[in-house]
C-alpha cells in the first residue's frame, strides 16, 4: 500500500482530495463570513423600515447619507485617531520588538506580552477607567504629593481614547514586528557602522528595509481594528470622541436605520479590505525583489 502512494499516481489522487481538504473549511467561510456581508450589502441598498428593520424597497438613500456633515465629521475624526494610535502604537513596538529579538529571554517576555490577552477587554478597558477616573489611582497618587491641588480630567476625551487604545492593540503590532527582527542579519548593522553610518542612520538603512513586512503586517493588525473601535471611546471617551463604530450601533439601536448601519459596515470592510490587498501587494513586490536578487546572486 506503502508503494502505491508513493507513485506518481498516488501523489494525482492525493492532489485530486485537495477541494475535499479545503471542503469544511469552505463552508465555514461561507455560512460565517460571506453570508454576514451578504446580508449586510443587500441591507444596504434596502429602505428604513417604518420602526425597525428593513422594507423591501430599492433605494441609495443610506449611501446618500454618508455625505451628511455631521456623519463626514465622524468619519473624518476617526481616521485621525486611529492614524494618530496608530502610528505610537508602531512606534513603541518597534524597540520593543527590537530589544525581544536581540534577548535571551525571549520566551519570558513572550510570555508577558501575551498575558493581557488572558483578561477580558472590557477588564482592562475598566481598569484604565479607574486609573483615569477623577477618584482613580492617577489624580489620588499626584494630589497625594501636591503635584495638582485638584483632580483633573483624564477621563472623557481624545486623549484617553488613544492612550487606551495603544494599551490595547500594542500587542498586536509587537508580534509581528517581534517575529520580521528575530529573522534578521543583525551582522549587517555591524557592517553599516563599519562603513561610517550611525546607529540610528543603520536602523533607518538597514533594518527597516529589512523588516518591512512586519511593520505592514503590525500596521494593517493594528489600525484595521482601531478604524472601527466601539467600546473604547464610549467607555472612556466624550461625545467629542465618537467613532464609526458607535455611530453604527447608534443607528441599529436607537435611530432603528439599519440601512445607515449597513452603508457605514460596508464603508469600513472596503477599507479593510484596500488595506488588506494593499499589503499583500508590497509584500508581493519584495518577495519578487528578493527572487531577483536570489537569481541575480546564482
Amino acid at each position: 500500500m506503502s508503494a502505491v502512494g508513493t507513485t506518481p499516481l498516488g501523489k494525482k489522487n492525493r492532489r485530486n482530495l485537495g477541494p475535499l481538504y479545503a471542503g469544511p473549511v469552505g463552508i465555514w467561510l461561507t455560512v460565517f463570513f460571506m453570508a454576514p456581508l451578504a446580508i449586510i450589502v443587500v441591507y444596504s441598498f434596502l429602505t428604513k423600515g417604518r420602526y425597525v428593520g428593513v422594507q423591501w424597497i430599492f433605494s441609495l438613500s443610506a449611501y446618500k447619507g454618508l455625505l451628511n456633515p455631521s456623519l463626514l465629521t465622524i468619519t473624518f475624526h476617526t481616521i485621525v485617531t486611529a492614524i494618530i494610535a496608530t502610528f505610537i502604537t508602531i512606534v513603541i513596538a518597534l524597540p520593543c520588538g527590537y530589544f525581544m529579538a536581540k534577548s535571551r529571554n525571549q520566551t519570558t517576555l513572550l510570555l508577558l506580552i501575551i498575558i493581557p490577552f488572558w483578561t477580558n477587554f472590557l477588564i482592562r478597558v475598566f481598569a484604565w477607567m479607574n486609573i483615569l477616573g477623577n477618584n482613580g489611582f492617577l489624580n489620588e497618587f499626584l494630589l497625594s504629593i501636591g503635584v495638582i491641588k485638584e483632580a483633573l480630567h483624564f477621563l472623557y476625551n481624545q486623549n484617553a481614547v488613544i492612550l487606551v487604545l495603544v494599551y490595547m492593540y500594542v500587542p498586536y503590532a509587537i508580534l509581528p514586528l517581534f517575529s520580521s527582527i528575530d529573522k534578521f542579519d543583525f551582522s549587517l548593522l555591524e557592517a553599516a557602522r563599519d562603513l561610517g553610518a550611525t546607529k540610528i542612520t543603520a536602523i533607518v538603512k538597514v533594518l527597516f528595509p529589512n523588516i518591512r513586512s512586519g511593520i505592514y503586517t503590525a500596521v494593517l493588525f493594528t489600525f484595521i481594528p482601531i478604524f472601527g473601535a466601539y467600546a473604547v471611546p464610549l467607555l472612556v471617551g466624550g461625545k467629542e470622541s465618537y467613532m464609526l463604530g458607535n455611530v453604527i450601533a447608534d443607528q441599529l439601536t436607537k435611530s432603528r436605520n439599519w440601512p445607515l448601519a449597513s452603508a457605514i459596515s460596508m464603508v469600513l470592510t472596503t477599507v479593510t479590505t484596500i488595506g488588506v490587498m494593499v499589503m499583500m501587494g508590497m509584500q508581493k513586490r519584495e518577495s519578487a525583489k528578493h527572487t531577483d536578487v536570489k537569481g541575480a546572486g546564482k
